[in-house]
């Protein structure tokens, strides 16, 4: 169970060497106080960027194999989790993140993966994510391994700045899904 009232901490941010790190397995005892930290500095960056899913330790200067995702009203606490596809289906996306939190990078994902992490209790748990969760999943995954979603732009157009985005593409799509359920 996570303690209420701790403190958020600073995001580290693009450019920040330690980002790049690999992260090692974590152990019992360390895992919870850094999850209440996780959650908390979540919630803050929520509460002041208007968006935020999910958040691993690398991100707040922690080297541990530790994410703690909110998806869908849902907690999850992953102590070294380990993921995997399922299946070759794919799609493209832009992601942003919140140790670049301007900035936008158009990628793609596995449209479905298998997730295990060790729980608080000890035991071993084990889910399938498709769309939105996969991806979350896999962004958070790739920063246990000092990678950052910039490392997969799809090419050298696949950055856009926010506000850009929300000008150009988010428009776009509104516009687009409108005129796609007039004419059904």
């Amino acid at each position: 169970m996570l303690a209420l009232g701790v403190a958020h901490c600073r995001i580290l941010q693009i450019g920040d060497p330690l980002l790049r790190e690999i992260s090692r397995p974590a152990s019992e005892t360390e895992a919870e106080p850094v999850f209440c930290e996780l959650r908390d500095t979540l919630h803050e960056f929520r509460r002041t960027n208007g968006f935020g899913r999910g958040i691993s330790a690398i991100q707040i200067g922690v080297a541990l194999r530790l994410i703690y995702i909110e998806f869908e009203g849902q907690p999850y606490c992953l102590r070294n989790p380990v993921m995997e596809p399922v299946g070759d289906a794919t799609f493209d996306l832009w992601d942003d993140c919140f140790s670049f939190p301007n900035l936008l990078v158009r990628l793609r994902r596995s449209q479905t993966v298998r997730l295990q992490w060790d729980t608080e209790t000890g035991d071993t748990a084990t889910l399938e994510a498709s769309g939105a969760f996969s991806e979350l999943i896999q962004h958070e995954m790739d920063h246990l391994d000092g990678v950052v979603a910039v490392d997969r732009a799809l090419d050298r157009n696949s950055f856009c700045t926010r506000e850009e985005y929300e000008r150009r593409y988010l428009r776009h799509s509104i516009v687009s899904e409108t005129l796609t359920r007039s004419l059904v």
